[in-house]
């Protein structure tokens, strides 16, 4: 049997130049043509590795890292001095129009006839190159809408193949639900490596975090709310596989992402391992010894006060003038995620925060003043995936489908779902209950005021739920996208994204009598900024004018073509049309 660490020296040799896979032109997938390489299950595997570092980044390697903590800034849970901006240009090529892995995927598949392995094994290892080439459609239809579909290995020389015409997001889809529900009914549920080979559970949790996306996107932004209901449909019954297979539970929540091992953790159903020396990454120490990109205070303020109410209905808010008062009786996950013991402002601290507030959800305490805690070679393990995602994918897939004509929400679901995440020791807030259509705690309805009012109360409390349970994961923007909100990221219009910590100057100066904070720059607590000589405010971050981030334009919601393919596509007489707007 192959040791994990054997499984991480593979995944390190195929992945030394395929952790970031949207900078990959093409991978390498010739080595592995000659049919005498197709001989042995174990070569089959080996192959299937190379997917493993594209695909599960986790927290990157060396100085790059994944859509973890800052890898993904283009939301409203930061609150950067330079806003990231939205594209304004179509690329003159790259932006991640390629098929390379499409390709790879496929001749994956097409190989697999050729190996002498028994009926069960080669169904196996065919849905495992369906479901890589599923992921990599995902990635494709998130990002440009209609593409292209390839079903097989297209020749070089097969040129009307080659320069086929995009193909509709639905059919891509339908496509992609076909490739995910074959590797869910076929991938093995028991595997070798457990927690870091893709087995049945895998595919489960990916196919309920896929279709979750494709259900919304089709519900909100292509109003085709027919197929909507099947892919939430599909997500529900995945996340749903999950839970019943009673394989995970949760226990710590800060620990699945600050470990030293991941081995074991009975939420994490894959992982990326990191072993000091052979494979490690900087992410420890971007949240230990470096300046940082703190919260916004929209993102401080969703956090449910104890009683499991908003905290503008909650009578345990204390307030947010100092950061006891901003903690106290909130969510167990905000000081999970967020340091609560001290501010770290700008001149105060050279590990400040852009907001004040720091984020230390991946800092592992116990190796922050070794070396290994510092620079590139941070040994902590990624959870890749894991049940907590898995949960709220399952309430925010049964509570849209209620809205198409799906079964109706109910408290059962909440309980299986939310509920649970509510239970962990830390979080320990009341459940949350349905009442009607709206949420209850403790049999008594709210309605949050800063709900968004295109959003139905009992939706909206599930959306907090998942901005909290995965907050600095990575997924907000894609949340954003699919939801057809990205007016919140506008840093006018949404002015609490340009805001952070409640500060007292004055104070701050008797506590560090050399700081400079003429140049922090203060609002009050409705947006406005505040003169030069205000001495208490809420932190503004970007206060340049020319900085501000502005949504203004729809057409960001897909990436553009790239330009050298629109006309590589055009000198062989086909037109590859460019998205809307670009």
């Amino acid at each position: 049997m192959k040791t994990t660490k054997l499984y991480l020296m593979l995944f390190l040799a195929l992945g030394i130049i395929g952790c970031e896979k949207d900078f990959l032109d093409v991978p390498p997938t010739n080595q592995f043509e000659d049919p005498g390489y197709w001989t042995s299950e174990e070569n089959v595997e080996t192959f299937a590795y190379g997917f493993y570092p594209a695909y599960f980044v986790g927290y990157g390697s060396s100085y790059t890292w994944g859509d973890y903590f800052s890898g993904e800034v283009l939301n409203d849970d930061f609150a950067p001095s330079a806003p990231a901006q939205f594209p304004k240009v179509a690329p003159a090529s790259g932006g991640g129009w390629s098929f390379a892995w499409v390709r790879k995927a496929n001749i994956f598949i097409d190989r697999i006839d050729l190996v002498d392995m028994d009926e069960e094994a080669t169904a196996h290892w065919t849905g495992i190159g369906r479901f890589f080439r599923a992921l990599e459609y995902h990635d494709l239809v998130s990002r440009f809408g209609d593409v292209p579909w390839y079903g097989e290995e297209i020749a070089e020389d097969d040129i009307d193949n080659l320069y086929r015409p995009r193909d509709p997001r639905g059919f891509v889809m339908d496509k992609v639900l076909e490739d995910m529900q074959y590797a869910a009914e076929h991938v093995r549920e028991n595997v070798e490596n457990e927690q870091q080979m893709v087995d049945r559970s895998v595919v489960l949790a990916f196919m309920s975090r896929i279709f979750l996306f494709e259900g919304t996107w089709q519900k909100y932004n292509e109003g085709d709310t027919q197929r909507a209901a099947k892919y939430l449909e599909a997500a529900k019954w995945a996340a749903n596989e999950v839970i019943e297979s009673g394989q995970f539970s949760l226990g710590d929540y800060r620990s699945v992402f600050n470990s030293l091992s991941l081995a074991g953790n009975p939420e994490v159903i894959l992982y990326r391992e990191y072993e000091e020396g052979v494979l490690t990454h900087a992410l420890n120490s971007y949240n230990n010894k470096e300046p940082q990109t703190g919260p916004s205070k929209d993102a401080l303020d969703v956090y449910l006060a104890e009683d499991g109410l908003p905290i503008e209905l909650s009578p345990l808010y204390e307030g947010d003038h100092g950061v006891e008062e901003l903690f106290a009786n909130r969510d167990g996950r905000m000081s999970e995620t967020f340091v609560p013991y001290e501010l770290r402002v700008n001149q105060t601290s050279s590990r400040y925060s852009t907001s004040g507030v720091a984020v230390h959800k991946f800092l592992n305490e116990e190796i922050a003043d070794d070396p290994i805690g510092s620079s590139n070679l941070n040994p902590t393990d990624a959870p890749i995936i894991r049940y907590g995602e898995v949960l709220i994918n399952y309430a925010e897939a049964a509570a849209e489908l209620a809205t198409l004509g799906g079964p109706a929400f109910t408290q059962a679901d909440l309980d299986k779902s939310i509920n649970v995440l509510r239970s962990r020791p830390e979080v320990d807030l009341p459940d949350l209950q349905v009442v009607g259509d709206m949420p209850a705690v403790n049999g008594q309805t709210y309605d949050d005021p800063d709900r968004d009012p295109d959003v139905p109360a009992i939706i909206w409390e599930i959306r907090r739920e998942r901005r909290v349970e995965l907050m600095m994961e990575g997924f907000r923007n894609d949340d954003l996208r699919r939801w057809g909100k990205y007016h919140y990221v506008d840093t006018i219009e949404n002015y609490p994204i340009n805001m952070g910590a409640w500060i007292d100057k004055e104070v701050l100066q008797a506590q560090y009598p050399d700081a400079n904070l003429t140049a922090i720059h203060l609002a009050d607590a409705e947006g406005n900024r505040l003169p030069a000589t205000a001495t208490q405010g809420y932190i503004v971050p970007a206060s340049s004018p020319e900085v501000q981030r502005i949504f203004d334009d729809p057409r960001v919601y897909l990436s553009p073509l790239p330009l050298d393919q629109i006309k590589l596509y055009a000198d062989q007489g086909v037109n590859l049309e460019q998205n809307p707007g670009w």
